[in-house]
């Protein structure tokens, strides 16, 4: 009789433990993909867990972030890491990004994908543009990316658990992460000649794009990506996240946006 009760107790426990679970996770909305995106666009670092062979416990470390055009992180690593020898053995991974600011680090936003790790093959197209864009994101890594031992690998997130603070977790899926539709690869295509440009002789506009739009301080800034999205700028010691007014539905349209954004804040700064 005693048994009986007990397990009746213990299902009692583990239902009211799952509806308090669903009361804590909060409807994914516009909001929380704009955040998820951000922190991820934003990382220049991470922690990779994987699973380590013959052992199957978990093993985590500190790798240098970059995002593919789509969205899907990027990891340059060295063959003779033991993470790099785990992912091969198993592309089974997780990815947690989010930098603490000031007080208690579990009050700022992190998240965490859960992924499967490509090895991009050298030489390919689609190695070329990733090494390109990791570059621009981490310019330091030109020191050691050609070396034999290294290989970038594409995080292809499958989803993701979003915790923007206390009391704001979200569960996202791959959709919910990654860009798509045929903008990703016109913008690719062009997206190196238009940061080019933009740093050589737009720097003004550049500085007005991180002080308005992205509230951002300090000087120094220069573009290191674009998407359909928005772009990513990066200063010496900062990174910003910046969304354009609406979404690329074609490359031809990076030009346009990127005016008007520097007519608004040029404007707005003028009637401070």
């Amino acid at each position: 009789m005693a048994n009986k009760r007990d397990s009746r107790n213990q299902l009692i426990a583990v239902s009211a433990l799952t509806e308090t679970r669903k009361d804590v996770i909060r409807e994914t909305d516009a909001e929380a993909i704009r955040l998820a995106k951000t922190l991820i666009r934003s990382a220049r670092f991470g922690t990779l867990a994987v699973i380590e062979p013959g052992t199957g416990a978990p093993l985590a470390s500190r790798v240098g972030v970059a995002t593919d055009i789509d969205g899907a992180p990027l990891i340059l690593v060295s063959m003779l890491s033991a993470h790099t020898g785990a992912i091969l053995a198993d592309p089974r991974c997780s990815l947690l990004v989010g930098e603490p600011g000031k007080g208690d680090p579990l009050a700022h936003p992190r998240i965490t994908l859960v992924s499967r790790a490509l090895q991009l093959e050298r030489g390919s197209a689609e190695h070329a543009r990733a090494e390109r864009r990791y570059l621009n994101r981490n310019p330091k890594a030109k020191l050691y990316v050609g070396l034999g031992d290294f290989s970038i690998f594409r995080l292809e997130p499958e989803r993701a658990s979003l915790n923007g603070g206390f009391g704001k977790a979200y569960h996202l899926d791959r959709a919910d992460l990654l860009t798509g539709g045929p903008v990703v690869e016109e913008l690719a295509a062009s997206e190196q000649s238009a940061l080019d440009h933009m740093n050589a002789d737009h720097r003004d506009a550049i500085t007005v794009y991180a002080r308005h739009f992205g509230r951002a301080e300090g000087d120094g800034w220069i573009v290191t990506g674009f998407d359909a999205d928005g772009m990513d700028l990066a200063s010496p010691d900062a990174i910003c996240r910046i969304f354009f007014p609406r979404p690329l539905s074609a490359a031809r349209e990076l030009r346009t946006v990127l005016v008007e954004m520097a007519k608004t804040g040029r404007s707005a700064g003028q009637a401070q």
